[in-house]
C-alpha cells in the first residue's frame, strides 16, 4: 500500500475557518442579544466568550485570506487604476441589500425612543 500524506491546501483551509466563524458569529451574536439584560451567568459568559472567539478567528482569517490572494486583489487595484472605476450590477445589489437591513434593523433604535 502507498499510503502518501497530502499536503494541507492553506485556500481551502482558510477558506473553510471563514465560513464557519462566519455562520457561528450571528447565532452567537443573537444569543448574547437575548441574554444581555441578565445577570453575567455561566451561559451568558459563555455566549460571551464563544462570540468573542469567533470573532478574533474570523478577523485572523480574513487577513489570512487577503495576504494570501493578494496578486489577485493588486492586478484588481491595478485594472480598477487603468480602467477607471466601475460599479457592477452585483456591488450595488450587496450595497442595496446592506443599506436597507441596516435601516430596518438599526432604525427601529430610533422610533423606539
Amino acid at each position: 500500500m502507498d499510503k502518501t500524506i497530502k499536503k494541507l491546501n492553506a485556500r481551502a483551509f482558510v477558506a473553510l475557518m471563514i465560513l464557519f466563524t462566519g455562520l457561528g458569529l450571528p447565532v452567537t451574536g443573537l444569543a448574547n442579544h437575548l441574554y444581555q439584560f441578565t445577570q453575567l451567568t455561566v451561559v451568558r459568559h459563555a455566549w460571551m466568550s464563544a462570540h468573542n472567539t469567533l470573532a478574533i478567528l474570523f478577523v485572523i482569517f480574513s487577513t489570512w485570506h487577503v495576504l494570501l490572494n493578494r496578486r489577485s486583489l493588486w492586478n484588481h487595484v491595478k485594472g480598477i487604476a487603468v480602467h477607471g472605476p466601475s460599479v457592477s450590477r452585483e456591488a450595488v445589489l450587496a450595497g442595496v441589500i446592506v443599506v436597507l437591513s441596516l435601516f430596518l434593523f438599526v432604525g427601529h433604535a430610533f422610533l423606539a425612543s
